[in-house]
């Protein structure tokens, strides 16, 4: 198969598109030939290094960790698929991003979404999933979404909104009117956010999800009023001091498969920002390593 791998840590120059061996699914797993990859965070942060004392990789490694397609192999023990059907899920931190790849957590992925929407989704919807589960009975209240543009605030903002909350996303302002079509009351991050969400939430904000890393989170906690309403996905070293709870993003196909419904019924559809072929890999890692953006980055495989 083709892939894109890397054979040493460093920049987006250890890249490359080669021939590598085929994958094949182990007990609980499933193989699809891959319409499209999904590029998070993790992706870049894995292939310079920069997290090698946490997570440790094979080299040369895939990079890429969602991806939708098509199945064509199937593990032992495993039920409710079959091979043809088109399914978006997680596999393992790395080994998306090629013309076949093994999943451990997918769902069928709704015919409304695209090729490009639904390698979207997997990591997006589960974290944002995981940390507003974190939070508690969404309906009729209050939400606080920290970086409500990106991937995982953008996800967070649309299955929230479905569940019946009343959501203020902070983002630059160029990505408020992205945020108003999501649903969300779009502000400003930074100095002075409790004196605006006094105005935009009069009645106050009862919940708060940061999925930015800002360095906001004190300030979240004093917005709500107590750090068990609050939840983060990304600032790890202020989650255990604080006592706020801090939400992993795990292969769950059940969250898969609510994320997959959702899109059925028009009510949550994953945001790309850029596609990218397998040729422009080094493009797309740098433009996510640059931050802010809207939404998703997808490889077109």
């Amino acid at each position: 198969m083709r892939a894109v791998r890397y054979h040493e840590y460093g920049g987006v120059e250890t890249l490359v598109v080669e021939q590598a061996p085929d994958p094949h699914p182990g007990p609980g797993e499933i193989r699809i030939r891959v319409a499209a990859a999904g590029v998070n965070p993790v992706d870049w942060k894995v292939r310079s290094g920069a997290v090698r004392e946490v997570i440790t990789v094979d080299l040369p490694a895939v990079p890429g960790r969602d991806a939708v397609g098509v199945v064509d192999e199937i593990g032992a023990g495993v039920q409710g698929v079959s091979i043809g059907d088109r399914v978006f899920g997680l596999g393992g931190v790395t080994g998306a991003t090629a013309e076949l790849a093994v999943l451990s957590a997918w769902a069928h992925a709704p015919g409304t979404w695209t090729d490009e929407e639904a390698a979207g989704a997997g990591l997006a919807s589960v974290t944002a999933m995981g940390g507003l589960k974190a939070l508690g009975p969404l309906r009729g209240r209050t939400l606080l979404v920290e970086g409500a543009a990106g991937g995982v605030g953008s996800a967070a903002v649309e299955i929230a909104v479905a569940r019946g909350a009343t959501v203020i996303g902070t983002a630059g302002e160029r990505n408020h009117e992205f945020l108003t079509s999501l649903g969300a009351v779009p502000t400003t991050y930074g100095t002075g956010l409790a004196e605006r969400l006094a105005t935009l939430a009069p009645d106050g904000v009862d919940i708060a999800l940061d999925t930015a890393a800002s360095g906001s989170l004190a300030d979240l906690v004093a917005i709500v009023g107590d750090p068990a309403r609050v939840s983060t996905i990304a600032d790890y070293a202020n989650a255990q001091r604080l006592g706020v709870h801090l939400a992993n993003a795990e292969n769950d196909s059940t969250l898969l498969a609510e994320a997959g419904e959702l899109g059925r019924q028009g009510r949550y559809t994953p945001r790309i920002e850029r596609t990218y072929s397998m040729e422009e890999i080094a493009e797309a890692h740098a433009y996510a390593e640059r931050g802010h953006t809207q939404g998703k980055i997808v490889i077109r495989i």
